[in-house]
């Protein structure tokens, strides 16, 4: 039986998690479920599925939260704010943590459990953008076990072979990034300028949080999955390539010297990666459909319009300076995404803002997660300022 803690159990992941987990009551238990604005969902979450603990961010909420629960019966303990999450991320008790927070905010306690040893399932892709060398290093140091569930990562990692390392024996020579391309693929710029929240946020294939939805709209969300995708696989940018494959059915593919090339497929549900990472090295039952090649009936393939997309470029330029400079480039789409999801600021100007503020920041080489916080915080300070100056 493993004792799950899963942090952002209220957001789109964890419910799919949730609803994994669930299917399989003898394998699996919830230690702790965490939440920020959600407080009711995350009440019945609570109560139908015996977490022990639930934390969130404050102290109101937690009370909320507390009010809501004695007035079921439910037992939870509830707990809140950063330390909370590192608690119960890092709990002896504790075998699996499913790290599910969005953006910066879900660094600290995901790196909590890393050094603990835990099993870590990463759907929090901006631990790895933001600090990436000090996240592998805790990880070799600790011998977490770490497990990739964006679907394009799961996908390269079913692709590899057994006990991959990046090295000449394991015959890999590139690995391709698959990409819907977004609501937007194949729009002109003029087009892109009169986009809402509302058209960003509805992704034609996938079933996403608010700020994940415009990251995937802007192509954003592939950039950051490639400066992933270089720490999970030990890659450079060069070696890997992102193919726009708009029905979302080949995850991600992996190309080997001798002209092979592996590919996962399997229909556009997120309880495909969450299942597998739970139980691997085993298979579940996850709940989504078996896949239909008939239906699908064709595959189609492009590469992605960097003029019209100029975000998955910038993550490009933050990857090869290093350092600091992807983690620069996340904050500043954070608050650039927060601000057009705000209507201050117009689609087009996402990129604009994360340019700016990437070029006008000194790229340092930050050697602890202070540092890193640090590198965080000056980047939203500029990012705002410069928002400022040009929001409608």
């Amino acid at each position: 039986m493993q004792a799950i803690t899963l942090l952002g159990a209220t957001g789109s992941i964890g419910e799919s998690t949730l609803d994994v987990i669930a299917r399989h009551p003898d394998r699996y238990s919830v230690f702790a479920l965490t939440g920020n604005q959600q407080i009711e969902k995350l009440a019945s979450q609570c109560q139908r599925h015996g977490a022990q603990f639930a934390v969130v961010n404050d102290a109101a909420g937690a009370a909320q939260l507390q009010k809501m629960l004695d007035a079921t019966g439910c037992k939870t303990e509830v707990l809140y704010g950063v330390e909370a999450l590192c608690q119960v991320a890092s709990a002896v008790q504790v075998d699996t943590v499913m790290a599910a927070i969005v953006g910066a905010a879900g660094l600290v306690p995901t790196m909590a459990a890393v050094k603990t040893g835990k099993k870590i399932l990463l759907a929090n892709k901006e631990s790895l953008v933001m600090a990436g060398d000090l996240f592998m290093r805790a990880v070799a140091a600790s011998g977490s076990v770490l497990l990739p569930i964006d679907s394009e990562h799961n996908a390269i990692f079913q692709c590899l072979p057994a006990g991959y390392e990046q090295s000449e024996m394991s015959g890999v020579s590139k690995l391709l990034l698959s990409a819907s391309g977004g609501p937007f693929r194949g729009w002109s710029t003029e087009q892109m300028t009169e986009i809402t929240p509302e058209q960003a946020c509805a992704h034609p294939n996938w079933s996403m949080g608010r700020k994940i939805s415009v990251d995937s709209a802007t192509l954003m969300n592939k950039g950051l999955e490639l400066i992933e995708a270089c720490w999970l696989f030990d890659v450079s940018p060069r070696q890997i390539e992102v193919v726009v494959h708009p029905q979302s059915v080949i995850h991600s593919l992996v190309q080997y010297r001798d002209g092979s090339v592996l590919a996962q497929l399997g229909n556009p549900d997120m309880r495909t990666p969450i299942a597998h990472a739970l139980a691997w090295p085993e298979r579940i039952e996850s709940g989504v459909a078996d896949l239909d090649l008939f239906e699908v009936a064709r595959l189609d393939f492009e590469r992605p319009d960097l003029q019209s997309f100029p975000c998955l470029q910038l993550a490009c330029v933050a990857a090869a300076a290093g350092g600091d400079g992807p983690a620069i480039l996340n904050a500043a789409n954070e608050v650039a995404v927060q601000a057009f999801l705000d209507k201050r600021i117009g689609f087009t100007q996402i990129p604009q803002v994360a340019d700016n503020t990437l070029s006008a920041l000194d790229i340092s080489e930050p050697d602890s997660l202070d540092g890193v916080q640090e590198s965080d915080k000056k980047a939203r300070y500029h990012s705002a300022n410069y928002i400022s100056q040009i929001e409608l």
